[in-house]
């Protein structure tokens, strides 16, 4: 067996392939995705969105205290009902494909809420600065998760993890 590694944010994925004595330096096409690097890649990113989603769990309640708009906070309560539903769904994903629910601190998100707690100190109180700020946070936030989402299910589904 011939091993080969990919290295992504620091972690290392080995990953063997079979190799038949008469194909010699050719992939045999069927790979085991348990055992795959890929499959570790997607396990180490469900780690990290896991983080992330539990981390703004934490988080939003702070941006709907600082919110002026009513509706600006409505929208921040929503959104945090959808991250608790993601922590659930990601749990199931996690149970699915035979893995402990697990995190990893996703250092984007914590950068990304840091940000906005950034935003919300120089910014004046009861302000629509404030809140467009915020509005700005929460956008980065937003598309940071449908990033990571859509990769994640593109993997899950070149895997075969159709649960997933």
């Amino acid at each position: 067996m011939k091993k080969t590694q990919t290295k992504t944010k620091g972690t290392t994925y080995s990953r063997a392939k079979k190799q038949n004595p008469s194909t010699q330096g050719e992939s045999t096409g069927s790979q085991d995705m348990d055992n795959s690097a890929l499959h570790e890649l997607f396990i180490e990113q469900l780690k990290d969105i896991y983080w992330a989603e539990k981390h703004l769990v934490k988080n939003l309640p702070k941006l709907v205290k600082a919110a002026s708009s009513e509706e600006l906070k409505e929208a921040i309560q929503s959104h945090l009902g959808e991250t608790e539903e993601h922590v659930t769904r990601l749990e199931q994903v996690f149970e699915s494909i035979d893995e402990e629910a697990s995190a990893n601190k996703c250092e984007a998100m914590d950068g990304l809420v840091e940000e906005a707690n950034d935003c919300i100190d120089d910014t004046e109180e009861g302000t629509m600065v404030r809140d467009v700020a915020i509005i700005a946070c929460a956008q980065k936030v937003e598309h940071y998760e449908i990033a990571t989402y859509g990769t994640l299910r593109t993997l899950a589904q070149v895997m075969g993890h159709t649960e997933a």
